[in-house]
């Protein structure tokens, strides 16, 4: 999710990531004073390369992974410590982030690789349209995955005290993937935060949903699109993407309705604030008590089933709203939000999905011994 920030000077953010700064409250000044010292970047990795030893990772491939480090990389911990001063509202990322140069992109890359997208749907149960999508808002259908090195960038984080037992177990799995012969060392770069390859994963769901789709004996995520698609599919599908069941449908909602179920239908509960920022699912049905309607002002279809989906898909639905734009959305809308927790992440690939999944707009033709009006003639 793209943020507005402020930039923070570096030498403040490497000061803090050391821990040197004291100011603050008396009690975490006594705390500080308890705490024991932190080691030096360089003991801290040195007890990396011990327990990655201990973990059966081969010397040789820690010794070539970690030698080559020597301090952190202040431009990571910028990274991670620039907060955000504002945020795009859903209708904006929206407008941003699906232009008609994604979508005409998106069409094209779901008819150049439409065999192979088959096939992966076929045996992972994703539509090929949402496969592309995820591929497109993840690294803009391969053409940008990242460039910093995982290793150094996830050692980097480990090192800092803000979320460094997170960033410790994924640097540990990112040793575990080279030692595995995935990929090779030089390759192995992706986002600052550590996120490879074109499907941006973390190691950790590398180790977990990453496959060898072509059948080379690798799972290349950098440049084998098989294994990119058949990643994604199999990352949506162990995250419950059911087959046959869609995401969900933009709906119109409307003032009444709006204030009506902010009285009536409760917020869910979750883990990350998307999950919390939506409501629980409700039947069809009631929702079009609320006042809820489809786009056009039609009514809501009673079952997913009488909405063209497969027979046997629960016919709930939760309730997303931004400012002026809402949509319902199914099960398979929570699977988009274990690859990314925010509304505006995963509403951009459904939607980015369904216009790649639909014909473009064709202009009318010229009626045949007619020529075309020009502009300033009558």
């Amino acid at each position: 999710m793209r943020a507005w920030h402020i930039s923070i000077p570096l030498l403040a953010v490497v000061a803090a990531a050391i821990g040197s700064s004291t100011a603050g409250a008396a009690g975490a000044q006594s705390n500080t004073l308890l705490d024991p010292p932190r080691p030096s970047f360089a003991e801290w990795l040195a007890d990396v390369r011990a327990e990655a030893l201990s973990r059966g990772i081969q010397q040789e491939v820690v010794d070539q992974a970690l030698s080559q480090i020597v301090e952190p990389l202040p431009v990571v911990i910028e990274r991670d410590r620039a907060q955000a001063e504002s945020v795009l509202s859903l209708e904006q990322y929206l407008v941003r982030r699906l232009t008609p140069k994604i979508v005409t992109r998106g069409r094209e890359m779901l008819e150049g690789h439409r065999t192979m997208l088959d096939e992966v749907a076929s045996r992972y149960g994703v539509s090929p349209r949402i496969i592309v999508g995820v591929w497109g808002l993840e690294s803009n259908f391969g053409r940008f995955s990242g460039v910093r090195p995982t290793i150094a960038a996830l050692a980097t984080l480990a090192w800092d005290p803000r979320r460094s037992a997170f960033f410790r177990r994924e640097l540990l799995n990112a040793l575990e993937i080279l030692n595995r012969g995935d990929i090779e060392l030089s390759r192995m770069r992706g986002s600052w935060a550590g996120a490879m390859g074109q499907p941006q994963f973390m190691p950790s769901s590398y180790l977990k949903f990453a496959e060898d789709f072509d059948g080379d004996g690798r799972r290349d995520i950098w440049s084998s699109p098989p294994d990119v698609f058949a990643s994604i599919a199999n990352f949506l599908k162990g995250h419950g993407w059911t087959a046959g069941e869609s995401w969900g449908r933009e709906v119109k909602v409307s003032d009444d309705a709006a204030r009506r179920i902010a009285a009536e239908v409760d917020k869910r509960q979750g883990t990350c604030v998307a999950t919390r920022d939506m409501t629980v699912a409700l039947p069809m049905k009631r929702w079009q008590q609320l006042g809820v309607r489809l786009p056009t002002g039609a009514s809501l279809p009673a079952s997913h089933e009488n909405a063209g989906e497969a027979v046997g898909v629960s016919d709930t639905a939760a309730l997303v709203s931004g400012a002026t734009r809402h949509f319902l959305v199914n099960r398979n809308y929570d699977a988009l939000l274990e690859y990314n927790c925010a509304h505006s992440y995963a509403i951009s690939v459904a939607l980015l999905a369904d216009r790649i999944g639909s014909a473009p707009a064709r202009r009318a033709a010229t009626p045949k011994g007619r020529a075309p009006r020009r502009a300033g003639h009558h």
